[in-house]
């Protein structure tokens, strides 16, 4: 009986056929490697946000196919974007989604956050605005409270430092003038740019925004401290006060 079965099994040129007892490579393997290769000629130009999801998920779910459960976390988010930066518990509010899933998207978003940080740091603000902002949209403009971030510069508008100060609500955050004048002095910044965020996503400064700005500018210009702008963002975008006239 032995033989008879593995005869069966056997070509006529004596070679193996693969067994009818062992599982069968998963039909998801060959679409890995072909979205691999598709990826390393044509970049993330040549991928849909749901195939670059899948392959940001490859890592963390070895065994299953990535496909339905990137199109998942699209449906529910709307964008790439909105699903690297959603919180861990709404992330894994979606079928298929776990703690190394999470860890993976979170770690993509420090990865792109350090990378953008690092080419502003030490640089002429002005000569690398664009970047200043986007750095500021990706660190701040998905956060679901208000934060209160600072730019130090020095005499050559050089960013040195990069801190938030304060985080508050959904709708406010406490700014001390008195700390954010005392944080510069404490830097030996010679001007300084305001940045927070509205996790309404609409970036217009609200009266109380304008006010603040206003104490803050009073306070640090005796000390010889300029405030180059502050900045409003959002997923809707961004604001300057500057560019608004209001500094």
């Amino acid at each position: 009986m032995g033989g008879g079965l593995k005869d069966r099994s056997a070509n006529l040129d004596g070679s193996q056929q693969p067994s009818l007892l062992q599982d069968p490579p998963p039909l998801h393997a060959g679409h890995r490697q072909r979205l691999k290769e598709r990826f390393l000629a044509c970049g993330q130009d040549g991928l849909p946000d749901y195939e670059l999801l899948e392959l940001v998920l490859f890592s963390a779910i070895p065994r299953r196919d990535t496909k339905p459960v990137a199109k998942r976390l699209l449906a529910r988010f709307g964008s790439f974007a909105e699903v690297v930066n959603a919180l861990p518990a709404r992330l894994k509010e979606v079928e298929g989604v776990g703690d190394a899933a999470v860890l993976q998207l979170k770690l993509l978003r420090a990865g792109a956050l350090r990378l953008i940080q690092g080419g502003i740091m030490r640089q002429p603000v002005l000569a690398t605005w664009t970047a200043v902002l986007d750095y500021c949209r990706v660190a701040m403009g998905y956060e679901a409270s208000e934060q209160f971030r600072i730019l130090f510069l020095d005499k050559k508008n050089r960013l040195i430092a990069d801190e938030i100060q304060q985080k508050g609500t959904v709708d406010h955050t406490p700014v001390y003038v008195r700390e954010v004048v005392k944080r510069a002095l404490e830097h030996s910044a010679s001007a300084i740019i305001l940045v927070h965020n509205h996790p309404s996503g609409d970036p217009t400064p609200s009266r109380a925004d304008i006010d603040m700005t206003n104490q803050i500018v009073t306070a640090a210009r005796p000390l010889g401290i300029a405030i180059h702008d502050h900045v409003i963002v959002g997923r809707q975008g961004h604001v300057s006060f500057k560019a608004l006239k209001l500094i």
